[in-house]
């Protein structure tokens, strides 16, 4: 478990150093808001094209293997990304970024939840979610050192790419091999049996994403610093890392759909303050409790997941979640940008309101 888990973490660093990194490098090069939020669209729109074949890659050539080959060929697209500096040159490497990156979550969390013992599913997942978004919170955080010019911010990316690969195969021998129990189920297939869990995916990842690739846009249009911002960011995943184990908690008292519900009522309100707030010492706990619940609707829907598939559905249900996520992620940027393009700034806030209101409409209508 500890193998796995710190798999992700690794991984996740890099990740959450580039999405940032990337946008202030365009920011500088004075690309329109709308195609940031499009460039940042390619990572999840690699999770897409990689989601269906996740569930039969992972079978024929194992688990650990794919994972430390999508390490190795992550950490290459890294370079090559670095060696350009040119937003149409970005797009698919940053597609390919997403494509390799997918199948070591979707693995990671396949084992994760197979070994977790149902009575501390919400606690121990709950811990896995804090763990990564710790990681991702040091990817931001790096670029306080390293800052956003040259080589420096790309070498720790690297490293962090093949640091996950050396991980997985120093814990391989002791990992399981792919559940194989049950009937196949595709990933288009997983959509029918729980759409709802697919549509939380959507708008956490789309929440995320938003945040990571377009916040530093909404800081530069209100004259915050770039380090201030990048500041910002990291508080904003330090939320996801610290609120995900008592979230975890409360979903094994009170249900993952009541603790989700939560969720939703506190993102609501981190939209309704983000602008009378962004000025004053507020924005720091404001942007610490609204990371931790955007990322907690993630966490509640693999919680559910894991309440009730099994087998070859939890790994197409794994994939699903990652093509959904996907989905959330490669909408919401573009969106959310074009919004600010035709809105102003507030377009950022506005985008992430509306989200959270179809999300919860929609969840209180099937409790009905």
């Amino acid at each position: 478990m500890a193998g796995i888990i710190a798999t992700v973490t690794v991984f996740a660093v890099a990740q959450g150093l580039t999405y940032p990194l990337l946008s202030l490098i365009l920011e500088r090069q004075g690309i329109p808001s709308g195609l940031i939020g499009l460039s940042a669209a390619m990572t999840p729109l690699g999770f897409i094209i990689s989601a269906p074949f996740i569930p039969a890659l992972s079978r024929g050539v194992g688990g650990a293997r794919l994972a430390i080959l999508c390490s190795i060929l992550a950490a290459l697209t890294l370079v090559a990304i670095a060696w350009t500096q040119q937003v149409w040159a970005w797009m698919p490497l940053r597609l390919l970024l997403g494509f390799f990156a997918n199948p070591l979550y979707v693995i990671s969390e396949t084992w994760l939840i197979t070994i977790t013992p149902a009575p501390r599913r919400g606690r121990i997942l709950g811990l896995y979610s804090s763990i990564v978004s710790a990681g991702f919170a040091v990817g931001p955080l790096s670029l306080g050192f390293a800052g956003t010019d040259g080589w420096p911010p790309f070498i720790i990316g690297v490293s962090a790419f093949l640091a996950c690969g050396l991980i997985v195969l120093a814990v391989a021998p002791r990992l399981l091999e792919m559940p194989d129990e049950g009937e196949a189920t595709s990933v288009g297939g997983f959509f029918a049996l729980a759409p709802l869990l697919l549509l939380a995916v959507f708008t956490a990842a789309a929440f995320e994403q938003i945040q990571l690739s377009l916040f530093a846009v909404y800081g530069a249009a209100l004259g915050s610093a770039e380090r201030r911002t990048a500041s910002l960011i990291t508080c904003f995943v330090a939320g996801n890392a610290v609120l995900q184990i008592p979230l975890g908690r409360a979903a094994e008292r009170f249900g993952a759909t009541r603790t989700m519900i939560f969720c939703i009522l506190v993102c609501l309100t981190g939209c309704l303050l983000l602008a009378v707030a962004f000025s004053t010492w507020l924005i720091w706990p404001l942007v610490f409790a609204w990371g931790g619940v955007s990322f907690g609707l993630y966490t509640m829907s693999l919680i559910q997941l894991g309440e009730r598939f099994t087998g070859q559905t939890l790994i197409a249900g794994n994939a699903a979640f990652a093509f959904a996520w996907g989905i959330g992620g490669m909408a919401g940027s573009p969106v959310a940008g074009l919004a600010m393009q035709l809105s102003g700034h507030q377009g950022l806030p506005l985008s992430l309101g509306l989200l959270s209101c179809a999300l919860g409409v929609f969840l209180l209508a099937e409790k009905r």
